[in-house]
């Protein structure tokens, strides 16, 4: 019975997220809305079909692991250290001033001091899934406002993740300045020795399991293999160190993420969390019960408006302060203008911990689903927000743009950079054509030997899958005017069309195992497709009819004939 209502409870709550997705989607919303309605439809406080909470619980529990196990994993220092001027100062004002601002609110409402400070920190903490979705949304994420909003969520994270461990020691700890510390003392002890064991890890021990695993030129063996270490590392800090599955498995991400194989660990294992991250977010719906926010309206707006107006106020002024371009100023405050994943987490925490009442989760939720409502609509009214208010002198653009600001695009125009998927020998003779003639080719490739080997030597080289579209990102097809597809396999086709959508103006050479493959590569979006038949039957032409004593008139006439019959119009 316990197994019929664990597949009822994921089976209603994966329906109910995709009906309501696909309409939250529709409207020009964001699906996690969707997906946080479908959990208060599902859940116990709204009549029809209830699923197990414990049940979700527990699920979302995986979701919570694999959602902070992406964090670490994509948390790249250089990118955080080019943006540390602006990120750090201002996550830790941004986080300041909302903690401060909601504590306010609820303390006005009439709770303790305690309560509220935790509270007000649940609202200052943004979501990853929506800023980097709206980012996306956006065309912003690969620009300079995007990496600071990114290096700016990143540093939030980083506190939120301490303030989840530091949480349970600091309500369980004597009122002593003593006995605090010593609990402090002892946190930090705990957290150093599960460093230093993701450190050991991660220079030994998970590269070579990784090899192992990549070496079998299996999938389904490297993301086992991912999901493997991110549970076991999460389970492993829990048992041994007493710290929480969460900032385990953050630790974990930033162990692979050290390797190699961070791409490709992303690609592999990213979709199986946004799965399980559809399940927390339904069962973070099912928390909500609309009743009881009619107890508390204006905590609930009050929450809000800190969400939603005062935050990005404060990060506006942070980065006008700092003399940071319009465009910025505009695009951070608005992507960082919502609360999502850390905030349940937080907030949830809290309840178990009975430092929050009931009523506190039910206003973050209901809060978080009003700003995400929000949060795209004002990403979309940056633009012409922008453009008025740089009619007025006090806000056009300041000169130069900032040290930290300059690597955000390629220097090398489109036409001077292409990308080569497989370093086979086709792949290895046009990337060398393409170098001797001027062109900076960035090669794709899923053999990690290979891929060291050729930064040895000073290639561009990108180790992963080239039908993921973050692995095309990575070896900038949005910046380059050509893509040369060299492996003649059944992902060539997937990549020309993950290729095509992230740069619809790209020329595309494929290549294809057999002369049936060519439709297939055409419609994709190849504009020039071979084949190993089709050019093994034009070489056996051309030499027959030179045996024959065709004049080279007709050996040229027969050729093109014959190209345009096996491989249509070029």
């Amino acid at each position: 019975m316990q197994e019929f209502s664990l597949i009822l409870t994921l089976a209603g709550g994966l329906a109910s997220a995709l009906v309501f997705g696909y309409l939250t989607h529709r409207l020009g919303l964001s699906p996690i809305v969707g997906y946080l309605i479908a959990g208060v439809v599902v859940g116990p406080n709204t009549p029809g079909f209830i699923a197990n909470p414990e049940l979700a619980e527990q699920l979302a529990e995986i979701g919570v692991i694999l959602l902070m196990f992406g964090v670490g994993l994509q948390l790249h220092i250089d990118e955080l250290l080019a943006v540390r001027r602006v990120a750090v100062p201002g996550a830790v004002g941004g986080i300041g001033a909302a903690t401060l601002l909601g504590a306010a609110a609820a303390w006005a409402y009439g709770w303790g001091w305690t309560s509220a400070l935790v509270f007000g920190f649940a609202l200052s903490v943004a979501s990853t899934v929506v800023l980097v979705r709206v980012l996306s949304d956006a065309r912003q994420l690969h620009t300079s406002a995007g990496h600071i909003a990114v290096g700016w969520l990143v540093v939030e994270d980083i506190i939120t993740v301490v303030m989840l461990v530091l949480l349970p020691s600091l309500v369980g700890a004597t009122a002593t300045v003593g006995g605090v510390a010593g609990i402090l003392a002892l946190t930090i002890l705990k957290v150093g020795g599960l460093i230093v064991l993701a450190v050991a890890l991660g220079t030994r021990a998970v590269p070579r399991l990784l090899d192992l695993m990549a070496m079998t030129r299996s999938r389904e063996l490297f993301t086992l293999a991912v999901l493997t270490l991110a549970l076991g590392i999460a389970v492993v800090s829990t048992t041994l160190f007493g710290v929480s599955m969460a900032l385990g498995a953050f630790m974990a991400g930033l162990t692979v993420g050290r390797s190699e194989y961070s791409l490709r660990a992303a690609t592999e294992a990213l979709p199986m969390r946004e799965a399980f991250a559809v399940v927390f977010f339904v069962s973070i719906g099912m928390l909500l019960d609309p009743a009881e926010l009619l107890a508390a309206p204006w905590l609930a707006l009050a929450a809000l408006a800190v969400v939603v107006v005062a935050k990005p106020l404060v990060a506006a002024t942070i980065l006008a302060l700092m003399r940071y371009p319009l465009h910025a100023v505009m695009t951070v405050p608005s992507a960082l203008a919502q609360i999502g994943e850390f905030s349940f987490i937080l907030a949830a925490l809290a309840r178990d911990l009975r430092v929050l009442p009931e009523v506190a989760t039910n206003i973050v939720v209901a809060v978080s689903i009003a700003s995400i409502v929000i949060n795209p609509m004002a990403a979309r009214a940056v633009r012409p927000a922008e453009q008025w208010l740089s009619r007025w002198r006090l806000f056009r653009a300041r000169g130069e743009p900032r040290l930290d600001e300059r690597g955000a695009s390629s220097s090398i125009e489109p036409e001077g950079r292409a990308v080569v998927v497989g370093y086979g020998p086709t792949g290895r003779t046009v990337a060398r054509l393409l170098r001797e003639n001027g062109i900076a080719p960035t090669i794709i490739e899923l053999n990690i030997e290979t891929v060291r080997t050729l930064r040895q030597e000073g290639w561009s080289a990108i180790y992963g899958d080239a039908r993921d579209p973050e692995t095309l990102v990575t070896a900038g097809i949005r910046h380059a005017a050509t893509l040369i597809v060299s492996v003649a396999d059944g992902g060539a086709s997937e990549a020309i069309r993950a290729a095509r959508e992230l740069n619809p103006s790209l020329h595309v050479f494929a290549r294809g195992a057999h002369l049936r493959d060519v439709p297939t590569l055409r419609g994709a979006g190849a504009e020039h497709v071979f084949s190993g038949e089709g050019e093994v039957a034009l070489a056996m032409t051309e030499a027959v009819l030179r045996r024959l004593g065709a004049t080279p008139e007709q050996i040229d006439r027969e050729r093109a004939r014959l190209h345009g019959e096996l491989f249509g119009p070029q």
